[in-house]
């Protein structure tokens, strides 16, 4: 009986999840239909027009998928960067030492910290560096933007990451000792193959979080309603525009901003499939 009621507990849990996200995806689909009926879909989507003026509105979400996809991916490339060598360094070649123990503690840290608190450090200490580089003339923009969302995602990949590569067998890294590889060809040719999907999926959880973060983003990215042409240039993402006008939004802007969260929704969900199917297609060697 205690079994019997354990797996329904389980079977009503699961379906849970399963009623929430549907709930979701009709919420934001319902509340999002009058935009995209008033501006039609694709017109939406491949539109950068953003005019709120009464009696000439005109919408496009284009500017902020631009603006989500390039601070993302920018900010990934600059994760996946860093964030494989500390993984290696607390993961395999320091393991179990006290420097590797405080490594991770800090990681551990640096993953708690609220997001508004690296916007704050962004906009006072690296948004002056990125003038003095004139690398952007006020500061704000795409790469001042990247860089702190990378540093915020850094954490959860190297942490992830690191966690991975502990848990590759030993048999296999002594098999490999054994047929004369050093250490470096041990890791390169035996550990990261066989924790590649594993590493992987932790850039992906990575990179959700830097798709979906507002307030850092908000504070950095300049909050101009174009396309960005250049990584110095200002921007906006479909999360910080949202922030930004959705307590003054009613009618058919709520609709419109609606729409951008449930197009974010489908890039993220697009995205998480497309690394669940490279991580189904890979084998360990």
């Amino acid at each position: 009986m205690k079994d019997r009621i354990f797996k329904i507990a389980l079977f009503l849990a699961a379906f849970l999840i399963l009623i929430v996200g549907g709930g979701m995806i009709y919420s934001l689909t319902t509340g999002a239909m009058p935009a995209f009926k008033e501006y039609g879909f694709f017109s939406f989507i491949f539109s950068s027009e953003w005019n709120y003026t009464a009696g000439s509105e005109r919408y496009g979400a284009l500017a902020f998928i631009v603006g989500t996809l390039l601070t993302s991916f920018l900010a990934l490339a600059i994760c996946i960067v860093f964030s494989i060598p500390v993984s290696i360094f607390t993961g395999e070649y320091f393991k179990g030492t006290k420097v590797a123990s405080v490594l991770e503690t800090m990681i551990d840290l640096l993953a708690g910290i609220p997001s508004i608190v690296y916007g704050l450090w962004g906009f006072y200490m690296l948004r002056p560096v990125i003038m003095d580089l004139g690398l952007s003339k006020q500061g704000f923009g795409v790469l001042t933007a990247s860089i702190v969302l990378a540093i915020m995602i850094i954490p959860y990949a190297a942490s992830l990451s690191s966690q991975f590569i502990k848990m590759t067998p030993v048999d296999l890294k002594e098999g490999a000792y054994s047929l004369g590889a050093t250490r470096k060809e041990m890791v390169t040719k035996v550990v990261f193959p066989t924790v590649l999907p594993g590493v992987i999926s932790s850039f992906i959880l990575a990179l959700g979080r830097a798709l979906g973060e507002t307030m850092a983003v908000t504070m950095l990215i300049g909050n101009t309603n174009t396309i960005p042409r250049g990584l110095g240039d200002t921007g906006n993402t479909m999360a910080s525009i949202i922030a930004n006008q959705f307590g003054e939004a009613s009618d058919n802007r709520l609709a419109v901003l609606i729409a951008i969260a449930l197009l974010l929704f489908v890039i993220t969900l697009i995205t998480n499939s497309i690394g669940r199917m490279l991580i189904r297609n890979m084998r360990p060697v």
